[in-house]
């Protein structure tokens, strides 16, 4: 077993949260269980994750998306006092980690797609929260309807493509999750192809006006891999067991 805080101290080392003005709290946001044995990791902190991560007798939930968000009631609503209570029940620490984990260069997101799609020499784009989270990413030359199915196999399901650029790719940007607004910095950049989760109406005219591939893999299927990893790096550093738990959404 693995003292709570030493993982959260470590997580907050690597992830450097303070840099990013972020849409909720990162780090710990829920604290449970002081010593910890199994990370149960997921996209989204929600009641079905609870559960899952209670079953398999879970100390530690980390997610990309936590359960408090700018914006939301700053009171407990029903909804929230039934995953607090869960949490609270099965004495569950909860972490999460957004803009941080798809901004890192080695675990995060965005970085995690661009190499399983073969695309090196990244340099960073697309500010968010005061620093880049995206990066673009260069290659030898791939076939566009190559990185069409390579995506399709990488995100489990069909990307909506507008395709609009040319034959190869050779430069790709990527923002995982709902950066459809970064389409235009990807153009600026000079980018052949640009992936991220959620299209915007304008999205498929300024693909087009633009002359780039635009790639929505889906807001979930896109942010799997930073989470994924940073359990997998737990279990590495600190031999607690890790459980990757996934709920699949088409968004």
């Amino acid at each position: 077993m693995t003292h709570r805080d030493e993982i959260i101290a470590y997580l907050d080392g690597l992830l450097e949260p303070e840099a990013f003005q972020d849409y909720g709290p990162n780090g710990l946001q829920v604290p449970g269980a002081e010593h910890v044995e199994l990370v149960v990791t997921g996209v989204s902190a929600h009641r079905e994750l609870f559960e899952a991560a209670r079953d398999a007798g879970a100390q530690m939930v980390l997610c990309h998306h936590g359960i408090f968000w700018r914006g939301q009631p700053l009171h407990v609503t029903p909804q929230m006092k039934g995953r607090l209570k869960l949490l609270f029940d099965a004495d569950m620490s909860l972490a999460a980690y957004h803009l941080p984990l798809d901004a890192h260069p080695e675990v995060g997101n965005n970085a995690l797609i661009l190499e399983a799609l073969g695309f090196g020499d990244r340099r960073p784009f697309a500010e968010h929260g005061g620093r880049p989270i995206g990066f673009v990413g260069s290659g030898p030359g791939l076939a566009k309807r190559e990185l069409f199915d390579r995506c399709r196999e990488l995100f489990g399901q069909d990307p909506l493509v507008f395709d609009e650029g040319p034959d190869t790719v050779r430069t790709l940007a990527v923002v995982s999750g709902g950066a459809s607004k970064d389409l235009t910095e990807a153009i600026a950049a000079g980018a052949d192809a640009f992936i991220t989760g959620e299209p915007s109406e304008h999205a498929m005219a300024d693909a087009r006006e633009g002359a780039i591939h635009f790639i929505a893999g889906g807001h979930y299927a896109t942010e799997t891999f930073g989470v994924r990893a940073l359990g997998e790096l737990l279990e590495e550093r600190f031999g607690v067991k890790h459980r990757f738990v996934e709920i699949r959404n088409p968004i």
